[in-house]
Parts: C-alpha cells; sequence; structure tokens
C-alpha cells in the first residue's frame, strides 16, 4: 500500500540558503553601524618617528646666537696728528700699562709747543720778580721801621732828661728845643712809615696770592704743553691684548682722533647677543642663560640691555656666572638658551615636523597594544626652546605621537605601522 510521504520544511538546501542569506545580511549591517570606515594609510614603522607625552620640568626660553667680546674693552685714539715715526708694538702683542705702542711726529705742532713753553717760562720768571720785589719792598719798609725806633730808643729817654734839666734851667733853651724837634720829627716818621707799611702790607698780600695764583695756573699749562708732546706717543692705558684697526707703516699719516686700534683687557668676557624685538617685554636685567662649550654648561646672566632697536631687534650684554670657559676668544659665536620664566612642572610634547603640518591643532597618536595609530585634537601651548612643546589639551602622560612630518599621509585619518 502507497504511504505519503511528508515534505520536509526546512532542507539542507534551504538552511545553507537562509543561512548566508542571514550573514551577508549581518555583515552589511555591522559594516553599516560599527565597521571603521575612516581612511586609512600604510607606513613604515621605521621611517617615522614616535616619541612619549611626559611630564617633566617646563622652561621657557628662547635660542639665541652671542658674540664673545671682551668684558673691557679700551680704545687707541690720536689725540694729536702726525707721522708715524716708529711702530713699537704689532697687532696681537700683550701689553702692561705705559706700554708705548707707538710714536709720532709732528714737526709745526712740536715747534708751536716749543714757542709757547718760551713764552710761558718768560711770564713765570716775571712773576717771580714782580714776587720778589714786592718781597723786597716789605723789608725795606721793615728795615725803615727798624731805624726809626732805633732812634727813638735814643731819644725818647734823651728827651725826659733834658725836659727835666731844662725845667730846673740848667741847659740851655736852643740845646732843649732840638732834642724836642728831633724826637717829635721821629715820632711823625715812624706814624707815616707805619701807616704806609700797614696799607702796602695789605696790598701786597693780595698781590703775592694773584701772583701765586697766576704762577700755578702757568706752571700747570707748562705741564700741559709737556703733555701735548706726550700725546705724541701711543701707550697702552691697561694690561691686555693689541688689536690695530690697520696695517700701520712708519711714515704714515695719521689724522687727530683718528682709531688706531684698541687693547682688550684678557681673560675676562661678555656676550654680546641681538634678541627679536617681540621679547623685549620680557626680557629683564638679572634673566638666566645658559650655553655649551667644550661638552660642558655654563651660565650667564643679562646685565644691560641696550635701548636702540636696529632692524627689529635689539642687543643685550651678558656676563659668565661662575665660571668663564677657557679657551673662547674674542669674536666667537655661542648658542644661548635664555630662560624667560621660573621653570614649572607641565605635560610636554617632543617638538618635530608635525607641527609644520597641522599647526598644532592634531597629532597621530599611536592606540595601545595595536599598530594603528589614528587622528586626535590637541591644543599646545609655549615652546621649550626647539626641545619641547607644552600640553594644554588632548594628551596625557604615557601617550605616544608620530613627531616627524606628515608631509606623506595626506588626508587620511588612521595609519597602519608596518
Amino acid at each position: 500500500m502507497d504511504k505519503k510521504l511528508e515534505k520536509k520544511r526546512f532542507t539542507v538546501k534551504k538552511v545553507l540558503t537562509y543561512g548566508g542569506i542571514a550573514a551577508l545580511v549581518a555583515f552589511v549591517a555591522y559594516q553599516f553601524i560599527f565597521a571603521d570606515r575612516r581612511s586609512t594609510f600604510k607606513t613604515e614603522k621605521e621611517k617615522i618617528t614616535i616619541s612619549e607625552v611626559k611630564m617633566g620640568e617646563f622652561k621657557e626660553y628662547i635660542p639665541q646666537t652671542g658674540t664673545v667680546e671682551p668684558a673691557r674693552t679700551v680704545y687707541l685714539d690720536a689725540i694729536e696728528g702726525g707721522n708715524i715715526k716708529r711702530i713699537l708694538k704689532e697687532s696681537g702683542a700683550m701689553l702692561k700699562a705705559g706700554d708705548v705702542i707707538m710714536e709720532l711726529t709732528n714737526l709745526n705742532r712740536e715747534l708751536a709747543v716749543l714757542s709757547q713753553e718760551a713764552t710761558l717760562n718768560e711770564s713765570i720768571n716775571r712773576a717771580r720778580d714782580t714776587r720778589l720785589n714786592i718781597t723786597k719792598n716789605d723789608l725795606d719798609q721793615r728795615q725803615q721801621l727798624a731805624l726809626i725806633d732805633n732812634a727813638l730808643a735814643t731819644l725818647v729817654p734823651q728827651f725826659e732828661r733834658q725836659k727835666k734839666l731844662y725845667e730846673k734851667k740848667l741847659i740851655a733853651k736852643q740845646d732843649f728845643e732840638k732834642t724836642e724837634a728831633d724826637y717829635k720829627y721821629n715820632l711823625l716818621r715812624r706814624r707815616i712809615t707805619y701807616e704806609v707799611y700797614r696799607s702796602d702790607s695789605i696790598n701786597r698780600i693780595a698781590q703775592i696770592q694773584d701772583l701765586n695764583t697766576s704762577l700755578a695756573k702757568m706752571s700747570l699749562n707748562l705741564d700741559g704743553l709737556g703733555k701735548i708732546l706726550d700725546n705724541l706717543s701711543i701707550k697702552s692705558p691697561v694690561d691686555g691684548q693689541l688689536t690695530t684697526t690697520a696695517h700701520w707703516e712708519v711714515g704714515q699719516a695719521v689724522s687727530t682722533a683718528q682709531r688706531l686700534g684698541q687693547v682688550d683687557v684678557v681673560g675676562s668676557y661678555k656676550v654680546r647677543v641681538p634678541i627679536d624685538e617681540l621679547y623685549l617685554p620680557k626680557i629683564s636685567v638679572g634673566l638666566p642663560a645658559s650655553t655649551d662649550f667644550a661638552g660642558k654648561t655654563y651660565n650667564l646672566e643679562i646685565k644691560y640691555i641696550y635701548p636702540n632697536i636696529t632692524n627689529g631687534r635689539f642687543e643685550v650684554d651678558m656676563d659668565f656666572v661662575g665660571e668663564t670657559p677657557q679657551g673662547i676668544r674674542r669674536g666667537q659665536s655661542l648658542r644661548l638658551r635664555i630662560e624667560l620664566g621660573q621653570p614649572s612642572q607641565e605635560l610636554l610634547l617632543p617638538m618635530g615636523g608635525f607641527y609644520k603640518d597641522t599647526g598644532g591643532n592634531w597629532v597621530f597618536i599611536v592606540e595601545e597594544g595595536t599598530n594603528r595609530a589614528v587622528k586626535r585634537e590637541v591644543k599646545l601651548g609655549r615652546k621649550m626652546g626647539s626641545e619641547y612643546f607644552e600640553v594644554l589639551e588632548g594628551l596625557k602622560p604615557g601617550d605616544h605621537v608620530i613627531t616627524s612630518s606628515y608631509e606623506n599621509f595626506g588626508n587620511n585619518e588612521v595609519l597602519i605601522l608596518n
């Protein structure tokens, strides 16, 4: 007897078909909802630079280049013009204060000085003769007073005796009158001589004071004339090293006030640093700086700020604090780091070529445990020289950021690091 076969509802073929359709729908739904559709770019890990974000001491400083100069320089200018007679020291020579560097000759100036010296000497001799005559006149007047006093020393007692004898009618009247006349004459003579002497003495004091003042001035002028000829010898005012402005030759003409060279005090140096005028509000006397020389770091500080701004830059002088580098020379360049504020603990990101491509607005950060780097917005602050950026937002300590150039990454948002 025939048996009715029931048709199977789910066959293998149907299960496979429906399963495939369900899997396809699920895949499409996943791709639509969950899959990462950001553009990607593959790059070799060895060709990029990955830097770690970390907390550290932030020092805001600016890198600058300064020029080594002597801490003290004395310039040699010709006070008197003339022709070079002798050259005793060449450029580069080490000098002691007072050493003669070169000698000049100026015949017209020398003759003029000799003539002025003769005139002054004549005036000094006349003044001395006048003072001698005044002194002699004083002595003559004093001698006259002494003679009168000597005569009165005899006449006074004689007059007193004869007066008493005359009153007693013991001597003739004629004898008494003669003695009386001599006595009164000498009294009057002494009074007149003394008044003249006193008046002349007052004048003599004033005259001698004026003469002494004139003599002192003429002596100073005479000394000054001697120094004029001394100025024809160019001498070193301090101990140091000579640097001439040109190669001088014997017979060469030198004009008044012409700069012949300079003497640099050896062993003491400063650094002259030009700085962009944008930093002027932040620069002040006493700001510290540092430089590396021969594998060692040396400290400096700003000692003077020049007020003039030229071509958008102003200059400062910096002195070494503590030890001065051995072996530096005048005119040598030093790379400096000038600190603009007190150090603080900040989140730091090393500098790199990425900043040119992103302006510091975003970076590629490597996802932990993967070979991917994704784009992330950040906010960067101040620069620490040419080493670090201050991180304000978007990163945390331990993040790894691609800091090399992004030039080859295009507009892709994900990097695959092979």
